[in-house]
């Protein structure tokens, strides 16, 4: 690997990590959410339920439709959380705030402020890294902290298995539609400070709001839903 290239790794590894952290999931300004959403409410019996042992979820979204398998050997905190926040709506009209060609697609920051704030304060416990971040599997942003993943995940685009050392547990991988993954838009690149893309501090504040206005070309999530098998 050149000089220039182990460089440019680093610094979108530690961005990676920095994007997690940087003000937890974002939100969307405007409709809000009913108070009595369990998405307002992270510790409600909703949003705690053990997941199966494995199962499929369907993204629909603006640019196609995926199917990601979880298996929840792979990282038994990191399946639970994601499928509560699947089969409670989270994930609708979520933007890829953050995709880097040859890298990842990273999304999972809402479009209601206050629903960043509710998860913002729930981290789940760090799973064992149980298989390597290969392309297509999925995986859980955090911070430079331990215990601090919340509900940003990312897809990789290559084998990333660097990250593996970090700490970083894939919990599942797209099976079907890895093509339309690559597809979705990235024409922003990276997020602002260290690119032109969306602020994570802006999203955290204005949500949906400041996306739309100002990436109004990102593609979003229109629908994910657990899928028999």
């Amino acid at each position: 690997m050149t000089n220039r290239r182990a460089k440019t790794l680093s610094v979108l590894l530690v961005s990676l990590a920095l994007f997690a952290g940087c003000g937890g999931e974002g939100g969307a300004g405007g409709g809000g959410t009913a108070a009595d959403s369990p998405l307002l409410d992270p510790t409600s019996a909703a949003m705690t339920a053990t997941a199966p042992d494995s199962y499929r979820v369907r993204f629909e979204t603006t640019a196609g439709d995926f199917v990601v398998e979880v298996r929840r050997a792979l990282s038994p905190n990191g399946a639970d959380r994601f499928y509560n926040l699947v089969r409670n709506g989270y994930y609708e009209d979520v933007r890829f705030f953050r995709v880097i060609d040859g890298f990842m697609a990273q999304f999972g920051m809402h479009g209601d402020p206050q629903v960043t704030a509710a998860w913002r304060a729930a981290p789940i416990q760090d799973d064992p890294v149980a298989a390597s971040n290969a392309r297509g599997t999925v995986t859980f942003a955090m911070t430079g902290q331990p215990n601090s993943r919340t509900t940003q995940v990312f897809i990789n685009y290559r084998d990333n298995s660097n990250l593996d050392a970090m700490g970083f547990a894939p919990f599942g991988e797209v099976v079907e539609g890895m093509d339309v993954v690559d597809q979705l838009h990235s024409g922003y690149g990276e997020g602002a400070p260290n690119g032109s893309g969306p602020s994570q501090a802006q999203i955290q504040s204005e949500g949906n709001e400041y996306l739309a206005s100002e990436f109004p070309e990102l593609d979003y999530i229109e629908r994910a839903t657990i899928v028999e098998r």
